[in-house]
Protein backbone atom coordinates (compact mmCIF):
# COMPACT_ATOMS: atom_id res chain seq x y z
CA UNK A 1 0.00 0.00 0.00
CA UNK A 2 1.60 2.91 -1.39
CA UNK A 3 2.24 5.62 1.85
CA UNK A 4 1.15 2.95 4.11
CA UNK A 5 1.49 3.47 8.08
CA UNK A 6 -0.27 2.49 10.86
CA UNK A 7 -0.25 3.64 14.80
CA UNK A 8 -0.36 -0.07 15.86
CA UNK A 9 0.90 -2.11 13.09
CA UNK A 10 -2.41 -3.59 12.19
CA UNK A 11 -3.06 -2.41 9.04
CA UNK A 12 -6.62 -2.72 7.25
CA UNK A 13 -6.40 -5.45 4.13
CA UNK A 14 -5.96 -3.90 0.63
CA UNK A 15 -9.31 -5.11 0.23
CA UNK A 16 -12.34 -5.28 2.37
CA UNK A 17 -16.29 -5.80 2.31
CA UNK A 18 -18.52 -3.52 3.97
CA UNK A 19 -22.14 -3.15 3.05
CA UNK A 20 -22.36 -5.31 0.89
CA UNK A 21 -19.59 -4.12 -1.57
CA UNK A 22 -15.85 -4.33 -2.02
CA UNK A 23 -13.96 -1.69 -1.11
CA UNK A 24 -10.01 -1.57 -2.46
CA UNK A 25 -7.55 0.53 -0.12
CA UNK A 26 -5.42 2.73 -2.05
CA UNK A 27 -3.32 4.60 0.09
CA UNK A 28 -3.19 6.02 4.00
CA UNK A 29 -4.18 9.51 4.43
CA UNK A 30 -2.70 10.18 7.99
CA UNK A 31 -3.34 9.33 11.39
CA UNK A 32 -3.85 10.59 14.81
CA UNK A 33 -3.78 9.30 18.72
CA UNK A 34 -6.41 7.49 18.25
CA UNK A 35 -7.11 6.18 14.68
CA UNK A 36 -5.94 6.27 10.97
CA UNK A 37 -7.55 6.77 8.11
CA UNK A 38 -7.37 5.53 4.27
CA UNK A 39 -8.44 6.66 1.20
CA UNK A 40 -10.74 3.88 0.02
CA UNK A 41 -12.60 3.39 -3.47
CA UNK A 42 -15.64 0.86 -4.42
CA UNK A 43 -14.73 -1.78 -6.68
CA UNK A 44 -17.34 -3.13 -9.15
CA UNK A 45 -19.57 -0.08 -8.71
CA UNK A 46 -18.97 2.92 -11.57
CA UNK A 47 -19.47 6.84 -10.19
CA UNK A 48 -19.18 5.53 -6.80
CA UNK A 49 -17.65 8.17 -4.70
CA UNK A 50 -14.46 7.24 -2.93
CA UNK A 51 -14.41 7.64 0.91
CA UNK A 52 -12.11 7.85 3.66
CA UNK A 53 -11.93 4.91 6.54
CA UNK A 54 -11.42 5.90 9.38
CA UNK A 55 -9.95 3.13 11.48
CA UNK A 56 -9.53 3.32 15.51
CA UNK A 57 -7.47 1.50 18.11
CA UNK A 58 -8.21 -1.67 18.10
CA UNK A 59 -10.06 -1.98 22.19
CA UNK A 60 -7.63 -3.32 25.13
CA UNK A 61 -7.48 -2.91 28.67
CA UNK A 62 -4.92 0.55 28.03
CA UNK A 63 -6.46 3.26 29.35
CA UNK A 64 -5.35 4.58 26.06
CA UNK A 65 -7.26 1.86 24.04
CA UNK A 66 -10.30 2.57 26.50
CA UNK A 67 -10.47 5.87 25.32
CA UNK A 68 -10.13 5.28 22.20
CA UNK A 69 -13.18 2.70 22.15
CA UNK A 70 -15.18 5.91 23.94
CA UNK A 71 -13.93 8.12 20.93
CA UNK A 72 -15.55 6.06 18.24
CA UNK A 73 -18.54 5.82 20.26
CA UNK A 74 -18.62 9.08 21.21
CA UNK A 75 -17.90 10.09 17.09
CA UNK A 76 -20.13 7.96 15.82
CA UNK A 77 -23.13 9.03 18.05
CA UNK A 78 -22.32 12.66 16.92
CA UNK A 79 -22.42 11.90 13.48
CA UNK A 80 -25.38 9.73 13.16
CA UNK A 81 -27.70 12.33 15.23
CA UNK A 82 -25.80 15.85 12.62
CA UNK A 83 -25.67 14.23 9.47
CA UNK A 84 -27.60 15.99 6.40
CA UNK A 85 -25.81 19.44 7.18
CA UNK A 86 -23.97 20.80 4.32
CA UNK A 87 -20.76 22.01 6.84
CA UNK A 88 -20.06 18.60 8.78
CA UNK A 89 -18.29 15.48 7.09
CA UNK A 90 -21.07 12.84 6.05
CA UNK A 91 -21.02 9.51 7.76
CA UNK A 92 -21.55 6.53 5.18
CA UNK A 93 -21.73 3.48 7.92
CA UNK A 94 -20.23 2.09 10.71
CA UNK A 95 -18.44 -1.82 10.75
CA UNK A 96 -15.50 -3.76 12.44
CA UNK A 97 -12.42 -5.47 10.61
CA UNK A 98 -11.14 -8.68 12.36
CA UNK A 99 -7.39 -9.16 13.09
CA UNK A 100 -5.64 -12.09 14.80
CA UNK A 101 -6.67 -13.36 17.42
CA UNK A 102 -9.62 -12.03 18.03
CA UNK A 103 -8.66 -8.45 18.05
CA UNK A 104 -11.36 -6.42 16.29
CA UNK A 105 -10.64 -3.01 14.73
CA UNK A 106 -13.73 -0.35 14.64
CA UNK A 107 -14.29 1.61 11.52
CA UNK A 108 -15.84 4.53 10.21
CA UNK A 109 -16.46 5.14 6.44
CA UNK A 110 -16.61 8.96 6.09
CA UNK A 111 -16.99 11.41 3.27
CA UNK A 112 -13.46 11.77 1.16
CA UNK A 113 -12.64 15.75 1.54
CA UNK A 114 -9.64 17.48 -0.34
CA UNK A 115 -7.97 19.92 1.49
CA UNK A 116 -7.12 20.75 5.11
CA UNK A 117 -7.09 24.47 6.29
CA UNK A 118 -3.23 23.21 8.09
CA UNK A 119 -2.17 22.44 4.45
CA UNK A 120 -4.07 25.63 2.89
CA UNK A 121 -1.54 27.56 5.67
CA UNK A 122 1.70 25.29 4.72
CA UNK A 123 0.87 25.70 1.01
CA UNK A 124 0.82 29.60 1.52
CA UNK A 125 4.46 29.89 2.90
CA UNK A 126 3.69 31.80 5.81
CA UNK A 127 1.92 34.75 2.94
CA UNK A 128 -1.62 33.90 4.49
CA UNK A 129 -4.91 32.67 2.89
CA UNK A 130 -6.94 35.41 0.51
CA UNK A 131 -9.78 36.88 1.82
CA UNK A 132 -11.87 35.02 -0.45
CA UNK A 133 -10.88 31.98 1.33
CA UNK A 134 -10.85 33.21 4.69
CA UNK A 135 -14.47 34.64 4.22
CA UNK A 136 -15.49 31.01 2.90
CA UNK A 137 -14.23 28.62 5.66
CA UNK A 138 -15.40 30.91 8.20
CA UNK A 139 -19.38 30.92 6.69
CA UNK A 140 -18.61 27.32 6.98
CA UNK A 141 -17.53 26.71 10.58
CA UNK A 142 -19.98 29.27 11.76
CA UNK A 143 -22.80 27.54 9.59
CA UNK A 144 -21.30 24.60 11.02
CA UNK A 145 -21.18 25.64 14.48
CA UNK A 146 -24.76 26.74 15.01
CA UNK A 147 -26.55 23.90 13.92
CA UNK A 148 -23.73 21.63 16.08
CA UNK A 149 -24.71 24.41 19.29
CA UNK A 150 -27.99 24.13 18.53
CA UNK A 151 -28.23 20.18 18.37
CA UNK A 152 -26.83 20.79 21.96
CA UNK A 153 -22.92 19.55 21.29
CA UNK A 154 -19.71 21.76 21.31
CA UNK A 155 -17.16 20.50 19.12
CA UNK A 156 -14.30 21.06 21.56
CA UNK A 157 -11.87 20.34 18.93
CA UNK A 158 -11.88 23.05 16.29
CA UNK A 159 -8.40 23.48 14.91
CA UNK A 160 -6.76 24.07 11.60
CA UNK A 161 -6.57 19.98 10.17
CA UNK A 162 -10.18 19.14 11.52
CA UNK A 163 -11.88 22.19 8.96
CA UNK A 164 -11.35 20.25 4.98
CA UNK A 165 -12.61 21.95 2.24
CA UNK A 166 -15.11 19.99 -0.52
CA UNK A 167 -14.53 20.21 -3.78
CA UNK A 168 -17.72 18.59 -4.88
CA UNK A 169 -19.77 20.53 -2.49
CA UNK A 170 -17.59 23.81 -2.79
CA UNK A 171 -17.78 24.25 0.77
CA UNK A 172 -15.65 24.34 4.15
CA UNK A 173 -16.90 20.80 6.37
CA UNK A 174 -15.75 20.13 10.22
CA UNK A 175 -14.52 16.87 11.05
CA UNK A 176 -13.46 14.63 14.16
CA UNK A 177 -16.15 14.39 16.72
CA UNK A 178 -14.14 12.30 19.09
CA UNK A 179 -13.82 14.66 21.76
CA UNK A 180 -17.41 16.36 21.59
CA UNK A 181 -20.03 16.54 24.30
CA UNK A 182 -23.56 17.66 25.15
CA UNK A 183 -23.38 21.27 26.56
CA UNK A 184 -24.18 20.74 30.15
CA UNK A 185 -22.74 17.46 30.78
CA UNK A 186 -19.31 17.68 29.82
CA UNK A 187 -18.32 13.85 29.97
CA UNK A 188 -14.94 14.38 28.40
CA UNK A 189 -11.73 15.22 30.48
CA UNK A 190 -9.59 17.36 28.58
CA UNK A 191 -10.78 19.05 25.17
CA UNK A 192 -9.19 20.80 22.59
CA UNK A 193 -5.83 21.33 21.19
CA UNK A 194 -3.11 23.35 23.25
CA UNK A 195 -2.80 26.07 20.15
CA UNK A 196 -6.70 26.22 19.96
CA UNK A 197 -7.43 25.62 23.29
CA UNK A 198 -10.03 28.76 25.06
CA UNK A 199 -8.58 30.19 28.19
CA UNK A 200 -11.04 28.40 30.48
CA UNK A 201 -9.97 24.97 28.86
CA UNK A 202 -6.29 25.84 29.70
CA UNK A 203 -7.36 25.88 33.14
CA UNK A 204 -9.80 22.85 33.19
CA UNK A 205 -6.99 20.82 31.58
CA UNK A 206 -4.35 22.08 34.08
CA UNK A 207 -7.22 20.96 37.03
CA UNK A 208 -7.70 17.57 35.59
CA UNK A 209 -3.84 17.17 35.33
CA UNK A 210 -3.39 17.72 38.97
CA UNK A 211 -5.98 15.38 39.92
CA UNK A 212 -8.57 18.11 40.55
CA UNK A 213 -12.11 18.71 39.21
CA UNK A 214 -13.21 21.74 38.05
CA UNK A 215 -16.12 23.93 39.35
CA UNK A 216 -17.62 25.21 36.10
CA UNK A 217 -18.03 23.04 32.44
CA UNK A 218 -16.96 24.72 29.36
CA UNK A 219 -19.16 25.61 27.20
CA UNK A 220 -19.79 26.09 23.25
CA UNK A 221 -17.78 29.77 23.99
CA UNK A 222 -14.74 27.34 23.20
CA UNK A 223 -15.56 26.85 20.29
CA UNK A 224 -15.86 30.74 19.15
CA UNK A 225 -12.41 30.51 20.86
CA UNK A 226 -11.15 28.37 18.47
CA UNK A 227 -12.63 29.42 15.70
CA UNK A 228 -11.30 33.57 16.17
CA UNK A 229 -7.82 32.04 16.47
CA UNK A 230 -8.00 29.79 13.29
CA UNK A 231 -8.93 33.06 11.11
CA UNK A 232 -6.00 34.77 12.59
CA UNK A 233 -3.76 32.15 11.62
CA UNK A 234 -5.75 31.93 8.13
CA UNK A 235 -5.02 36.15 7.68
CA UNK A 236 -1.69 36.33 8.85
CA UNK A 237 -0.02 32.65 7.98
CA UNK A 238 1.60 32.56 11.79
CA UNK A 239 1.30 29.73 13.93
CA UNK A 240 -0.27 31.49 17.07
CA UNK A 241 0.74 28.67 20.02
CA UNK A 242 3.70 30.80 21.31
CA UNK A 243 2.10 34.26 21.04
CA UNK A 244 -1.26 33.50 22.90
CA UNK A 245 0.79 31.34 25.35
CA UNK A 246 2.62 35.10 25.94
CA UNK A 247 1.72 37.45 29.02
CA UNK A 248 1.34 40.20 26.34
CA UNK A 249 -1.15 38.30 24.50
CA UNK A 250 -3.48 37.99 28.15
CA UNK A 251 -2.92 41.44 28.92
CA UNK A 252 -3.80 43.16 25.60
CA UNK A 253 -4.65 40.52 22.92
CA UNK A 254 -6.88 43.06 20.92
CA UNK A 255 -3.95 44.84 20.56
CA UNK A 256 -2.08 42.73 19.23
CA UNK A 257 -4.72 41.51 16.79
CA UNK A 258 -5.34 44.89 15.61
CA UNK A 259 -1.40 45.25 14.89
CA UNK A 260 -1.60 42.05 12.85
CA UNK A 261 -4.52 43.47 11.03
CA UNK A 262 -2.93 46.74 10.29
CA UNK A 263 -0.32 44.68 7.92
CA UNK A 264 -3.25 44.60 5.30
CA UNK A 265 -4.67 48.15 5.77
CA UNK A 266 -8.12 46.39 3.24
CA UNK A 267 -8.71 44.05 5.91
CA UNK A 268 -8.50 46.00 8.87
CA UNK A 269 -12.09 45.97 9.58
CA UNK A 270 -12.10 42.20 10.15
CA UNK A 271 -9.78 42.57 13.26
CA UNK A 272 -12.68 43.67 15.75
CA UNK A 273 -14.89 40.54 14.36
CA UNK A 274 -11.79 37.96 15.65
CA UNK A 275 -11.41 40.52 18.74
CA UNK A 276 -14.87 39.54 19.65
CA UNK A 277 -13.74 35.80 19.01
CA UNK A 278 -11.08 35.57 21.17
CA UNK A 279 -11.70 37.74 24.07
CA UNK A 280 -10.08 36.81 27.80
CA UNK A 281 -13.31 36.46 29.12
CA UNK A 282 -15.63 33.76 28.33
CA UNK A 283 -18.64 35.89 28.03
CA UNK A 284 -17.91 38.11 25.35
CA UNK A 285 -18.00 34.99 23.24
CA UNK A 286 -20.70 33.99 24.75
CA UNK A 287 -22.13 37.43 23.43
CA UNK A 288 -21.30 36.89 19.68
CA UNK A 289 -22.95 33.82 19.70
CA UNK A 290 -25.80 34.14 21.77
CA UNK A 291 -26.33 37.19 18.78
CA UNK A 292 -25.82 34.66 16.08
CA UNK A 293 -28.14 32.34 17.85
CA UNK A 294 -31.23 34.65 17.59
CA UNK A 295 -30.44 35.72 14.09
CA UNK A 296 -30.09 31.65 13.31
CA UNK A 297 -33.20 31.06 15.22
CA UNK A 298 -35.02 34.31 13.62
CA UNK A 299 -34.30 32.70 9.93
CA UNK A 300 -35.41 29.14 10.91
CA UNK A 301 -31.74 27.50 10.14
CA UNK A 302 -31.58 28.57 6.66
CA UNK A 303 -28.52 30.58 6.76
CA UNK A 304 -28.32 30.83 3.23
CA UNK A 305 -30.92 32.84 2.60
CA UNK A 306 -30.46 35.65 5.74
CA UNK A 307 -27.26 35.45 6.93
CA UNK A 308 -26.82 36.45 10.80
CA UNK A 309 -24.93 39.52 11.74
CA UNK A 310 -21.93 38.13 12.68
CA UNK A 311 -21.81 36.67 9.35
CA UNK A 312 -22.77 40.05 8.03
CA UNK A 313 -19.51 41.52 9.82
CA UNK A 314 -17.64 39.42 7.79
CA UNK A 315 -18.94 40.44 4.81
CA UNK A 316 -19.94 36.93 3.28
CA UNK A 317 -22.97 38.09 1.79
Amino acid sequence: MAGSSSLWGTEPPHFLEAFGRLWQVQSWLGSGSSASVYWVRCCGTPGSPPGALKQFLPPGTTAIASATEYGFHKERAVLEQLQGHRNIMTLYGVFTIQFPPNMPSYCLLLELLDVSVLELLLYSSHQGCSMWMIQHCARGVLEALAFLHHEGYVHADLKSCNILWSAENECFKLIDFGLSFKEGNQDVKYIQTDRYQAPEAEIQNCLAQAGLQSETECTSAVDLWSLGIILLEMFSGMKLKHMIRSQEWKVNSSAIIDHIFASKAVCQKYGPVVSLLVPKENPGRGQVFVEYANAVEQDKGILSLNPPSLLAKLKLR
